[in-house]
């Protein structure tokens, strides 16, 4: 077996075996296996546009279509013609976004402080947030409308939002990456330099986080996009998210529903999600991957 012999001090040579790291390169069952995930992870959105782009007679035959028409457009129209889309896209945007912020901003705020400040009964009232996650979000539905309604905010965005503002499941995350990624030594440093509690904040704690802040943000948009069950109780078909409106495309009873239109409006309802991932996706897969690998 041929081998690559290399000097090393004291006079010993170490012996390396020809193509030793060869191990490390992906063959052709890799690249077998990766295409086949690919196209098993991709098919749902390519028949999503292979249905909007049909008729609902088309989508509804046996067996399905397996290409596209050319019926998008008049697809779109007609979903937009049925529900306030347009509305329902600035809604979901702004609904999504500000939850997306202020869930980043809290969370980071409190994971830091569970991390890295010590004060009494810091274990007992992380436990207490991590509990809430255990609790179905159906059984708070009644009061919280008898207080939204009671400040009468139905029909109004802040109903969908203020609610949403923070996650115990941020905060444990969190406060989970900053346990392992922010050393006290840093801290203590910015200390020693005079630095208060929001200097330390802003200029140490912020830019650790960056990471986990990109991937918590991404998580928290979708889920807000997505949503249905509490904007659908709150809100109307004249001020919907994406989610409301896409209950009253396609009606119809039974065999009337038009299939078709139903996945236009959902094509549609995902394009800006696929937008901000092809924008900020190397961003949140360099921060699923931050830290994977320590010193």
């Amino acid at each position: 077996m041929a081998t690559d012999a290399l000097p090393t001090t004291g006079g010993k040579r170490r012996l390396f075996r020809a193509g030793a790291g060869d191990h490390d390169k992906a063959g052709p069952v890799t690249y077998l296996v990766l295409g086949l995930a690919a196209v098993v992870s991709l098919f749902p959105l390519y028949w999503t546009f292979v249905a909007a782009s049909s008729t609902g007679e088309r989508v509804a035959q046996s067996p399905p279509p397996l290409f596209p028409s050319g019926e998008l457009w008049n697809n779109i129209s007609t979903a937009w013609d049925q529900a306030a889309m347009g509305t329902a896209l600035l809604n979901s945007t702004i609904v999504a976004g500000c939850v997306a912020l202020s869930t980043v901003l809290f969370s980071t705020l409190a994971g830091f402080a569970f991390a890295k400040l010590t004060f009494r009964g810091r274990n007992a009232l992380l436990t207490l947030v991590v509990a809430t996650m255990t609790v179905p979000p159906q059984l708070s539905v009644i009061p919280l409308y008898r207080i939204i309604t009671g400040l009468d905010w139905g029909n109004h965005l802040q109903a969908v939002i203020l609610p949403s503002l923070v996650a115990a499941f941020g905060v444990f995350f969190m406060r989970q990456f900053l346990s392992e990624a922010l050393p006290f030594e840093l801290i203590e440093a910015a200390r020693v330099d005079g630095a208060n509690s929001l200097r330390i904040i802003w200029h140490v704690v912020f830019p650790v986080a960056r990471p986990a802040m990109a991937v918590l943000g991404m998580l928290v948009f979708v889920q807000s996009w997505n949503d249905f069950f509490w904007p659908f109780v709150v809100l109307t078909q004249q001020n919907p998210t994406v989610q409301v409106a896409l209950s009253a495309i396609g009606g119809g009873s039974g065999h009337d529903i038009n299939q078709a239109v139903i996945m236009t409006g959902a094509l549609v309802g995902t394009l800006p999600l696929l937008l901000i991932f092809a924008l900020l996706g190397k961003y949140i897969v360099g921060g699923i991957t931050a830290g994977a690998v320590k010193s």
